[in-house]
C-alpha cells in the first residue's frame, strides 16, 4: 500500500517516474498494488485520485474522509477479477454499506462534478503554492514548498544547519491559530505544516491565511 502523495509523512510527492516503476515492479512479482488515497483522493489534488497525476492505474484504491463529505465511510475499489475473488459474504461488516452514507458519496460525487471541484483545487495551487514560494524566496527558515492542488506543505529547518525545526513549525502554527488560520503539522520530525483548504476556498481568503503565515515567522 503507497500513499501517492505521502500524508503524515510530510505531503511528499514522488520522484517522477516512481510510482510507475513501483507497480510494474509489484506486476512482475505477484504483488497486488493498493493506492492509498483516504488523504489525497477525492478532488484534493485536482484529480479524483492523486494516483491519475502520475499516470498509473492501481490494483486497489483505498478511499476515505472526503469520499463522504463528513460522513463516516471508507471503500475500497479495484480490478474485478481481485474484488470478485472473494466468496459471497466475505467481505462486510456491522456498518458496511450504511445507506445514508452511501447516498452522502452519490451527492458528493455530484457537487464535485457540478462545482467544478477539480477545477478548483488546481487554481488553488495557482495561488496558494506561487505565494507560499514566495514567503520561501523571504525566509531563509523555509526550507521547502510542495505539493498538488490543495494539498500543500512548507517545510522549516534551521537555516545555519540545515536540520530540521519542528519549534519553528509549532510557533508558526500556534500564531496562526491565534490569527483564526488552522495549520496542521506533519513529517517524521513534526517540521511541515501542511494546507488542506477547502476546495470552495476564495482567493481573498488565500492571501489572507498566507499574510498570517508571513506575519507568524517574521514574529519568531
Amino acid at each position: 500500500m503507497v500513499e501517492p502523495i505521502q500524508g503524515e509523512g510530510g505531503f511528499i510527492v514522488p520522484a517522477e517516474g516512481y510510482l510507475p516503476a513501483l507497480l510494474k515492479w509489484c506486476h512482475d512479482n505477484g504483488i497486488v498494488y493498493v493506492s492509498d488515497e483516504v488523504q489525497s483522493g477525492m478532488a484534493r489534488t485536482g484529480a479524483y485520485f492523486a494516483c491519475e497525476h502520475f499516470g498509473i492505474v492501481p490494483d486497489l484504491v483505498a478511499s476515505a474522509k472526503g469520499i463522504g463529505g463528513g460522513m463516516p465511510i471508507a471503500a475500497v475499489t479495484g480490478r474485478a477479477e481481485i474484488m470478485d475473488a472473494s466468496h459471497p459474504g466475505g467481505l462486510g461488516g456491522t456498518f458496511g454499506g450504511n445507506p445514508v452514507c452511501c447516498a452522502a458519496v452519490i451527492a458528493v460525487f455530484d457537487e464535485v462534478h457540478k462545482r467544478d471541484l477539480l477545477g478548483e483545487a488546481k487554481r488553488i495551487e495557482k495561488t496558494m503554492k506561487p505565494a507560499l514560494e514566495a514567503l520561501q524566496a523571504k525566509h531563509a527558515v523555509i526550507a521547502d514548498v510542495r505539493g498538488i492542488g490543495a494539498m500543500l506543505a512548507v517545510e522549516f529547518q534551521d537555516p545555519s544547519t540545515h536540520k530540521p525545526a519542528p519549534e519553528v513549525a509549532k510557533a508558526v502554527q500556534a500564531y496562526a491559530l491565534k490569527k483564526g488560520v488552522l495549520i496542521l503539522t506533519a513529517g517524521t520530525f513534526g517540521n511541515v505544516l501542511r494546507f488542506l483548504p477547502a476546495v470552495v476556498i476564495t482567493d481573498e481568503q488565500i492571501m489572507e491565511a498566507v499574510a498570517v503565515l508571513d506575519e507568524a515567522i517574521q514574529a519568531l
